[in-house]
Order: C-alpha cells, then sequence, then structure tokens
C-alpha cells in the first residue's frame, strides 16, 4: 500500500478484549464501619467492536474516531466480618457502553517500507446502556452513573499487507467522573465515597 499515506481519509474496524475496574475511594463512614473490613474492585474481562474513522492531517500525525459498542465488567467484593470468619461477598456491575473516543494518532516513519509504530492521545465519552442510575434495584447494592469520561492513551504497531493494515493495539482509560450515586440506608453503598473507571484494551485492527 504504497500510496496509502496519501489518502485524506480511511475507515476500518477494530476487535479487541478489555479489562475493566473501579479506582475505590471510602467516605468517611467505612471507618467507622464494624462489618465491613475491605471494599476492593478486582478486574474483570470484556469485549469490544467498533468503526475506525482516521483523517490524516498531515504525514505523521492523524484524528481518529472509533465508535464502539464494549460490553464490560466490573467487580466491587466486600470482605465482611461475621464473628467467627471473614465472608466474602462479590458483585458484578455488567454494563453495555456506547463509547465515542477521539484521539490524535503520531505515526513513526515506516521501516523496511512495511511495518512503523504509533501512539495515540485522547478521550472518551461513555453511555453504558446497561446502567440506569435512577432505575438500578435496590438489591444491585451500588448504584452507578450512567454517563462517564476518560482520558486514554496507549501504543500500537501498523503491519502494511497489500491489500489492508493489521495493527495490534494496547490502550488504557481513567475515567475522571465520580460515577458513585449514594444511596441512603444500603451499607454497602454507604462506605463507598467515589468510583472511577480504570480499563485496559487490547485490540486487533483492520484498515483499508
Amino acid at each position: 500500500m504504497p500510496n496509502h499515506d496519501n489518502k485524506r481519509l480511511h475507515f476500518g474496524i477494530s476487535l479487541g478484549f478489555n479489562s475493566s475496574k473501579f479506582a475505590i475511594t471510602h467516605s468517611a463512614d467505612f471507618t467507622y464501619h464494624d462489618t465491613i473490613k475491605v471494599v476492593d474492585a478486582p478486574r474483570a474481562t470484556g469485549f469490544n467492536v467498533g468503526i475506525i474513522s482516521d483523517l490524516h492531517l498531515n504525514r505523521h500525525m492523524e484524528l481518529r474516531f472509533i465508535p464502539s459498542l464494549i460490553f464490560a465488567e466490573k467487580n466491587l467484593r466486600y470482605t465482611l466480618n461475621t464473628g467467627d470468619q471473614d465472608f466474602i461477598n462479590q458483585k458484578t456491575i455488567e454494563s453495555i457502553i456506547l463509547g465515542f473516543p477521539l484521539a490524535l494518532k503520531y505515526k513513526s516513519d515506516r521501516f523496511f517500507d512495511n511495518f512503523r509504530f504509533y501512539g495515540l492521545l485522547g478521550g472518551r465519552f461513555d453511555w453504558d446502556l446497561g446502567s440506569n442510575s435512577k432505575a438500578r434495584r435496590a438489591f444491585d447494592i451500588v448504584k452507578i452513573n450512567n454517563i462517564d469520561a476518560s482520558v486514554e492513551y496507549g501504543v500500537g504497531l501498523e503491519f502494511y499487507f497489500p491489500l489492508f493494515i493489521f495493527s495490534p493495539e494496547i490502550k488504557f482509560s481513567s475515567g475522571i467522573p465520580n460515577l458513585h450515586v449514594p444511596t441512603e440506608g444500603l451499607n454497602f453503598s454507604n462506605v463507598l465515597g467515589k468510583l472511577r473507571s480504570r480499563g485496559v484494551f487490547l485490540t486487533l485492527q483492520f484498515e483499508g
């Protein structure tokens, strides 16, 4: 694809896996709680698919937009003091997310004509179709806001073939707003102050 860099716009598809978790900030009530000893957030995995749109700004820079459908899970694990022994109560929050990431992509020159590195930096707006903070039922323990925004950064490789470009990529996501919606009267919610999303995305991209 020797003339690919002369295109103003090109498209592709993105397929991948993700690993998501919450970054937890405890509330003041957690210090005085005698039942809940520990709250942590083990990672959970999911998958994602997206449509790539790349606008070439110059020889090394592109503006990249990849609207995506993201299936993700996040866990909250509570260690409870029940007297004789500790008890683990883990809840999984499932999400179906419409993600709208926009990033600047900086590419190196080609090596051996058919290979190069790139890095990217940008942001993403998420709308969680599976999480409604107003309708979430009480036994779900923790209410989560359905709107999120995050900063994204990552690196990847481009391999040029006769008919397409193959790009493995790893990307990291750090959520900015607090997603926790406090619920009075629920101990599992009261011990939480802030919940911010964290994610790692490993994707395989095919571009024309």
